[in-house]
């Protein structure tokens, strides 16, 4: 409250210095003024949050402060209250979440902050349960989300160049982040306002690509930390992996093992502070999951709070949630770590949440004493330490650490701990263990899908034959192949490549080979399927080769290319390329490089077009009924919504790839056919929030790229097993 009601003083004073007055004369108006600003700020509720060399502060009081990812626009509003609810359960203090630019401005200056980008409705429902927020801007913010948040419209600035010491870039970025800061200001959210924002973040991992902006790295870091605290929020601002982030930005850890790999605040006035702690890892079409532990998770954060002085820690996810529609960048399922705390339809997911839980309460019965001093590390091994915080009243508390791979005894204050392998034991009083990381007291739980319609009998269904475009039929030329994203804008993942040859001889082989930059390529000749082919999660690029049959006359070539997401991290994003690189068809003959012909593009599908996956006009694109599986077909069903409150998904383990939508709201792309090494699907159940359905005569509209089976396709209800006890370790 101080910070902000300082900064409302300063601005007074400089405005009158201004307009001509004398600061040290002012009038007794204006002296008034400020006084009922003081007034009005102190009537709010409004906080002090500041920082020291230990914790965060609010209202000079240190806090030892567990915080939680939950993505407003990856979950539905009406889950929101549910999932804060369940956090604050498992003792979390503070919500964190990234801001989604190019959900709020898809389109340079018309902003959107409706239905599930409503972040000012998520930000209150924190607030309602009496919980904190930390709110990262970015407004770059990777995050596994499609073009790393930055809308496509900033690709097409003149002269733009993302992340760097740029004037176009620096200019939107300011534009939007100002447009943020005073959205929340206005709706007094900020804890300097009585609202729940307690710490903000500017940029996003930006350390990882600086050295590739050379000499136009440095300032950019500076503009950035400079720009933000001049918006004068009346609470700290972060940069996570930016070990150089200029006072009084704090820098911030992320990773998996922030207690080894961190080098601490860089100044000893900053706390420590630790801004993705990995609660799973995300995931792509074609791999597995890969799986944390809750005890590897727990083990970890007690080893930040001993040893890096951690008093701020964020789980990122505590809830992934769902990639809806088109969000997801490249290769990444619709699915959002799945395996945090809460899974994607919000369950508990046993036993991370418990034994997460535990932890936080076996670390606040020590927290007044943690924040009051530094540790001390006694050595009670090869591989064994202590942690103690000592107070001269006599409280004290300490952690012991067992980073062996075995099982050790030590002996502490007179006294022997058993502590199990790679394990930490914390002692609230310094003698009694309240908590062990690697000892899992919570029951699990398992996930269970139970069928709950099918869609099983052909009359049940309709089908739409996507159109294939031919080069005579296109409008949009050029004698140049055109890069896949500057073409469609991103209004698409699909961008057709036509071009017709002539063949004078009678119907002969040939191959045909395509090298593209990404992500998928379907092949037509004179509207024939004869191949499709796709990259790999960071190896986009392929190229699809065949024999194809051309005959005498003209003949039509299409190629649809389609991205799965844009790109979302690296240097200089705007300069990433994706689309058909390079054609040449062979004969016996000769080899024709067909690459700078005139072609002609279709950017999306016509289904799209027309919007057939809406409810009105489903009604008035011409379907016919279930006949054979064939390649770019749109499909439609009605069901009933099932009974109960159960969260609902869309099994789609018989189709192979494309998207689906339900009453006209898309759940996602599917990619059931790009299966991992093990030869399973990297996601077959795809999320349907309630919210999304109706009671009865609901409509599912799927686009199948390859030759699904609708017929397979059932809605199940997901739930939990009741949790049952497992061996402890």
């Amino acid at each position: 409250m101080y910070i902000y009601i300082v900064d409302t003083i300063k601005n007074q004073l400089v405005s009158c210095y201004v307009r001509g007055y004398e600061t040290m004369k002012m009038s007794w108006s204006v002296a008034v003024t400020l006084m009922m600003v003081m007034m009005v700020v102190v009537s709010s509720g409004g906080a002090n949050v500041s920082y020291d060399g230990r914790s965060l502060m609010i209202d000079g009081e240190r806090k030892m402060l567990f915080s939680g990812s939950i993505h407003y626009p990856r979950s539905t509003p009406d889950m929101w209250p549910s999932l804060i609810s369940k956090a604050k359960e498992g003792g979390i203090d503070v919500i964190e979440t990234y801001v989604f630019w190019n959900l709020h401005e898809p389109q340079l200056g018309q902003y959107d902050f409706s239905g599930r980008r409503d972040i000012v409705a998520f930000i209150k429902q924190i607030q309602a349960q009496g919980l904190y927020a930390c709110l990262r801007i970015g407004p770059y913010i990777e995050g596994e989300w499609t073009y790393g948040g930055f809308p496509f419209w900033l690709h097409d600035v003149p002269g733009v160049v993302f992340r760097s010491n740029n004037e176009p870039f620096k200019f939107y970025m300011q534009n939007f982040t100002t447009k943020i800061v005073n959205l929340m200001k206005s709706e007094g959210l900020y804890a300097s306002q009585g609202g729940p924002i307690i710490l903000s973040q500017i940029e996003n991992e930006y350390q990882n690509v600086e050295k590739a902006f050379g000499e136009d790295g440095p300032p950019y870091v500076s503009w950035a930390a400079e720009m933000a605290v001049g918006l004068q929020t009346g609470v700290p601002w972060c940069m996570c992996k930016q070990d150089d982030a200029p006072d009084p930005v704090i820098n911030a850890c992320n990773g998996l093992r922030c207690g080894e790999t961190f080098t601490g605040p860089n100044s000893p006035n900053k706390p420590s502070i630790w801004t993705e702690n990995w609660t799973s890892f995300y995931q792509v079409y074609g791999q597995n999951a890969t799986l944390r532990s809750a005890e590897d998770m727990a083990y970890h954060v007690a080893l930040f709070i001993a040893r890096k002085n951690g008093t701020f820690i964020n789980y990122y996810m505590y809830h992934g949630g769902t990639n809806f529609g088109r969000t997801a960048a490249e290769y990444m399922i619709t699915s959002y770590y799945d395996q945090a705390p809460l899974d994607e339809y919000g369950l508990i997911r046993q036993p991370k949440w418990g034994h997460l839980k535990e932890l936080h309460e076996a670390v606040k019965l020590c927290s007044e004493t943690i924040l009051s001093v530094f540790p001390s590390m006694q050595s009670l091994g090869e591989q064994q330490e202590a942690y103690v915080f000592s107070k001269d009243s006599g409280a004290c508390a300490a952690f012991l650490v067992n980073m062996d791979n075995t099982r050790s005894v030590v002996q502490f204050q007179n006294s022997s701990y058993e502590l199990p392998r790679k394990s930490i034991s914390i002692l609230p009083d310094c003698k009694t263990a309240a908590f062990n990381t690697a000892k899992v007291s919570t029951q699990f739980n398992t996930r269970i899908t139970i069928p709950a319609i099918k869609f099983d009998a052909a009359e049940k269904w309709e089908q739409f034959e996507e159109v294939i475009p031919q080069f005579d039929a296109t409008t949009l030329r050029s004698d140049v192949l055109l890069e896949h994203m500057n073409t469609t804008k991103d209004v698409s993942d699909y961008l057709w490549y036509t071009f017709s040859i002539q063949q004078d001889s009678m119907e002969q082989q040939s191959t045909l080979s395509v090298k593209s930059l990404g992500h998928v390529l379907h092949a037509f000749v004179n509207g024939e399927h004869v191949g499709s082919l796709h990259g790999r999660f960071r190896n986009t690029a392929f190229t699809l080769e065949g024999a194809v049959s051309l005959n005498q006359g003209t003949n039509n070539i299409s190629l649809l290319s389609a991205t799965v997401g844009l790109p979302d991290s690296g240097s200089f994003l705007e300069r990433r390329a994706l689309g058909v690189e390079s054609v040449i068809i062979e004969d016996s003959k000769e080899a024709k490089n067909i690459t700078n012909l005139s072609w002609g593009y279709q950017v999306g599908l016509l289904g799209e077009k027309l919007q057939i996956y809406s409810l009105e006009e489903s009604k008035s694109a011409y379907w016919s009924s279930l006949g054979s599986s064939q390649p770019l077909t749109w499909y439609k069903s009605v069901f009933d919504a099932p009974k109960g409150d159960d969260p609902v998904a869309l099994n789609l383990g018989s189709m192979g790839k494309g998207e689906a939508w339900v009453n006209g709201q898309s759940i996602g792309r599917y990619w059931v056919s790009f299966r991992t090494l093990a030869g399973i699907p990297s996601q077959t159940w795809y999320n349907v929030p309630r919210s999304f359905l109706q009671p009865g005569d609901n409509l599912l509209v799927l686009f199948e790229e390859e030759t699904g089976n609708p017929l397979d396709i059932t809605i199940d209800t997901i739930s939990v097993t009741k949790p049952s006890l497992r061996k402890l370790v």
